[in-house]
């Protein structure tokens, strides 16, 4: 009995840095995780505000607002450093917006595009 007694105190101290060790692993990895999540979650804020400026833009063409004052109301609309493309021509109003974000500071990065297209308001 006594013998038992005497290997728990050293089983303890040999184990006593197994969770250090594992949570020096664990925590940079759930780091990198939030970061990704994070960068995807800017992605979507971004797609959504792509979408609605092109559907603003449209709308304006469509209505037969002149080229300035379409694209001013684009970039009030879409994210920071945009790309904007108004496209008039035919019966048909076309915006397209696009803006390239990376993540977690990948040189390639992505390309976030949204078109929006509105069928040109008659004149009565």
């Amino acid at each position: 009995m006594l013998g038992a007694w005497s290997v728990r105190p050293v089983l303890r101290a040999r184990s006593a840095g197994m969770v250090t060790a594992e949570l020096a692993v664990a925590i940079p990895a759930v780091v990198v995780v939030l970061a990704i999540c994070l960068g995807g979650i800017a992605l979507g804020i971004d797609q959504i505000r792509c979408v609605d400026a092109a559907r603003l833009g449209a709308r304006a063409l469509a209505r037969g607002d002149a080229n300035p004052a379409v694209r001013e109301v684009v970039t009030r609309a879409a994210p920071v450093a945009a790309r904007i493309s108004v496209n008039d021509g035919g019966s048909e109003a076309r915006v397209t917006v696009t803006v390239h974000r990376s993540v977690l500071g990948l040189a390639h990065g992505f390309d976030v595009t949204a078109t929006s297209v509105a069928d040109r308001e008659q004149d009565p």
